[in-house]
């Protein structure tokens, strides 16, 4: 494919190296590779790339080194490579990129003079073993002159050279003989240290310990539902939220199956609208989950602050439901075997500075069997589980489906959508309006919002089906939302509920 311009693979589940004969796409101009599962070095083979504006290989498990190649790139304007494995010191000819960002690695050594036109912070953050002149960084130890040296170990007298060589022996034993009691010490009071596994190399468990005073109440920023939530700064300027087991819990088994069974899905599933799980410690001493930090918290309390819910206006609304759905498609049709959260609800939604959604509390997550009946005892919240699992006690991707109905209705209305789920049944319902139940704090929305909420609440009410197999796919709601909206024939005043309930979906 020698005349492609664009080639575009971000968030998938790509293994393995980057082939080597991407150098030979000499009209490339965007190359986006981010947030795969990639490893092995970059190619130096990239640098053929003359035309290539955009280079993104962000969020992967690359290692080895930078290659100056890349340098050599006359048109490169911006170039991501954080958040992998790379080592050694940065290549000294990235001065023509107006934009790079190597975040989150593990280079050393100096950083060149011409990193002071960038955000230093932002674009070599994570990279605790690199000096220089630069804020947040140490400085660089001076450079010895190799023939004062050679001049001086001539003229030293070899006496004192073995006098010093003695001392030294005896202080690098002492040394030795502290760390060891040291780590004992710390092996004693904590458990196997190394047991906690690292996302990007750079979380270590001692940070975690140091960050929160070995997690001190005054971090404490809420309580799950089986742990303390902390919110702590790594040494690296990275902030971070820890769930941590208590140790009363740690020793319920319930508990215990719940977090580690978190562990397990999360480690194994990767989506733009997924929380993060950067780590975690399996010991019966200290059991903690290390999560991405979402600055502005749990969907649930920012529709029941007014101040923050009004902040919340419909396009952001919309854009949670839609990213919430994308997720749960994900799960649903795309892992293997199939993944069904269980306690979808919007306690479990959070949001970064941003206000986009990510799907968060995965411990009562089950994934399918294919071969099994998937009958489990019921678990979620209450208000937001399927109605079948109460007689029949069998888990399905549809039981997430009217749970994503029950949040979606909430979401637009700014409430949990209990007495209108009641009334559903009943005649009353019937004569009730769509822009009757919509969140009343917010300013009534344009035209074209409208077009967007009559498609929510539609899907909503597909979702709630009373029966499972009348309910819609979540893939299928994912793809209705990506699809051309079609414009609706009424203003919102004058839809009723009852029409949204019997509306004609047009879902693969």
């Amino acid at each position: 494919m020698k005349n492609l311009n664009t080639l575009s693979l971000s968030n998938n589940s790509l293994i393995g190296p980057i082939p080597s004969a991407l150098g030979h796409l000499t009209n490339l101009e965007y190359l986006y590779l981010d947030s795969n599962h990639i490893n092995g070095p970059i190619p130096p083979e990239l640098g053929n790339l003359h035309s290539l504006e955009y280079l993104d290989l962000g969020h992967n498990f690359i290692s080895g080194e930078a290659p100056i190649e890349l340098g050599f790139i006359d048109h490169l304007w911006s170039l991501n490579i954080s958040h992998n494995n790379l080592t050694g010191n940065i290549p000294d000819n990235y001065y023509s990129i107006q934009t790079v960002n190597l975040s989150y690695n593990s280079l050393t050594g100096p950083i060149p003079t011409y990193f002071h036109r960038y955000d230093t912070l932002d674009t070599l953050i994570g990279n605790k073993y690199l000096c220089g002149d630069f804020t947040g960084f140490p400085p660089c130890p001076p450079t010895r002159n190799k023939s004062i040296v050679t001049k001086a170990k001539i003229c030293v007298p070899i006496a004192i050279s073995l006098g010093f060589l003695v001392l030294g022996g005896f202080l690098l034993c002492r040394r030795i003989v502290k760390k060891a009691q040291f780590e004992s010490r710390k092996e004693t009071k904590h458990g196997n240290l190394f047991s906690i596994w690292n996302y990007d190399g750079h979380i270590a468990y001692e940070d975690i310990i140091e960050a929160t005073e070995d997690f001190d109440i005054k971090y404490c920023i809420g309580a799950g539902g089986y742990g303390s939530v902390y919110k702590a700064k790594l040494p690296c300027g990275k902030v971070i939220a820890l769930k941590k087991l208590h140790r009363l819990e740690a020793e319920n088994p319930t508990f215990d199956m719940s977090f580690k069974n978190e562990v397990k899905v999360l480690t194994e599933i990767r989506h733009r609208n997924i929380i993060k799980l950067y780590g975690f410690c399996l010991h019966k001493r200290c059991m903690f989950l290390v999560y991405e930090y979402m600055e502005r918290g749990s969907l649930f309390c920012i529709l029941n602050n007014d101040v923050e819910a009004i902040e919340l206006d419909w396009s952001k609304r919309l854009n949670i439901i839609k990213g919430t759905a994308h997720a749960l498609s994900y799960m649903h049709h795309e892992c293997i075997p199939t993944i069904v959260h269980r306690d979808i609800t919007s306690n479990n939604i959070l949001l970064n500075n941003k206000q986009e959604a990510f799907v968060s509390d995965f411990g009562t997550a089950k994934l399918l069997d294919p071969d099994s009946s998937n009958q489990t005892l019921v678990a979620g919240t209450y208000g937001y589980i399927a109605p079948e699992l109460a007689y029949t006690m069998k888990v399905t991707e549809k039981c997430d489906v009217y749970s994503f109905g029950v949040v979606a209705l909430e979401i637009i209305m700014g409430r949990h959508p209990t007495e209108l789920l009641t009334s559903l049944s009943s005649s009353s319902s019937q004569n009730m309006m769509l822009h009757e139940i919509l969140d009343q704090r917010l300013p009534p929305p344009n035209h074209l919002v409208q077009q967007d909420i009559f498609l929510v609440a539609t899907i909503a009410f597909a979702c709630l089906q009373e029966k499972p197999k009348s309910r819609p796919t979540m893939k299928c709601v994912s793809q209705e939302f990506l699809s051309q909206k079609k414009p609706i024939a009424k203003p919102l005043q004058a839809l009723s509920l009852w029409q949204l309930r019997n509306q004609k979906m047009y879902m693969i």
